[in-house]
């Protein structure tokens, strides 16, 4: 579909990722579905204006009651849509119906609970996972790290193109440091091999293998935690050396969890939460903490607050009280 394919366009003008790619191309096909719908014919969304981009976002809230957070995004691509592909910026939409977003606390394990799902994980799964733990990365962000974003000296981790395309650095766990320092020797030796076999190219970011041809196969431009066998690259279709897939990581943490016999939900995700609630149960600034998960508002973080706060708080229940 032209109309597709001007939006990929343009969603790789602006360095948009691959996931945000696919999720906005996804709601444009939607949005050009239900529109055809209701009208018995196919309309292309230049001839629509903000009342048919409304009875879509309201069609979701009311008829397929989304979440707010799927109501945002779905509102989001239909801006980047008329903004940026169609060059007709949408009007105010005042009789959208915005879905209310409910406050929900973070799910969080206790240290303990932590340490009976790491104790089931090992290999690459369990070193990504303590990563997520130890430093509060989240899963993309551990999978796309490359060898150059290790100081292992100064124990620094630097993480590139995090949400909202941002860098950051944050802090490498000393019981990593030897761990991690065995993992690159590991990659050291593989990608030898592979260059000697005339491979050993790592897919780079952007139009980076313009500019330097020579750094996909530069020891630094490595994933640290590598596919098993070269791809191609969903973009451009070349084919080269892709980080390890979140779903392998994803699969071991959820069996972890069930092992180890929690029975609440445990995803990847879970041990960043941990990670921030944790450290601020043991007295860490809530500003620290902030600039450890590179959140952009103290808002953001402070929602660890509740967390932390009631199960530090100490107070005792007036039913322990009468047994005592």
């Amino acid at each position: 579909m032209p109309l597709l394919d001007d939006a990929r366009d343009a969603a790789r003008l602006r360095h948009l990722s691959y996931q945000t790619e696919k999720v906005y191309l996804g709601w444009i096909e939607r949005y050009v579905r239900f529109s055809a719908r209701r009208a018995g014919r196919f309309v292309h969304p230049r001839s629509l204006a903000a009342p048919d981009v409304e009875a879509f976002l309201n069609h979701l809230a009311v008829e397929r009651d989304v979440a707010a957070s799927t109501q945002t995004q779905a509102l989001s691509a239909m801006l980047f849509l008329y903004t940026h592909v169609l060059g007709q910026p949408v009007a105010a939409m005042r009789g959208l119906t915005r879905v209310r977003k409910p406050p929900r606390l973070p799910a969080v394990l206790s240290p303990a609970e932590v340490a009976a799902v790491l104790a089931h994980l090992d290999g690459v799964p369990g070193l990504v996972a303590r990563l997520l733990y130890g430093a509060g990365l989240r899963l993309s962000g551990a999978l796309r790290l490359r060898i150059k974003d290790l100081d292992l000296d100064r124990r620094q981790i630097t993480v590139r193109g995090g949400k909202g395309d941002k860098d950051r650095v944050t802090m490498m766990p000393l019981s990593l440091a030897e761990p991690l320092r065995a993992q690159v020797e590991r990659v050291r030796k593989a990608h030898a091999a592979e260059r000697a076999a005339g491979r050993g190219s790592a897919v780079l970011p952007h139009a980076y293998a313009v500019k330097h041809p020579a750094a996909a196969t530069a020891f630094g431009w490595q994933f640290l935690f590598p596919a098993t066998r070269d791809g191609p690259d969903p973009r451009t279709g070349e084919i080269g050396r892709h980080h390890l897939a979140a779903s392998a990581i994803q699969k071991r943490v959820s069996l972890a969890a069930r092992t180890a016999g929690i029975d609440r939900r445990v995803t990847c995700h879970t041990f960043r939460h941990s990670f921030a609630t944790h450290l601020l149960e043991s007295g860490t600034d809530v500003r620290t903490v902030q600039h450890l998960l590179g959140h952009a508002k103290l808002a953001t973080t402070q929602v660890y607050l509740h967390v932390a706060g009631f199960t530090g708080s100490g107070v005792q229940s007036p039913l322990d009280r009468l047994i005592a």
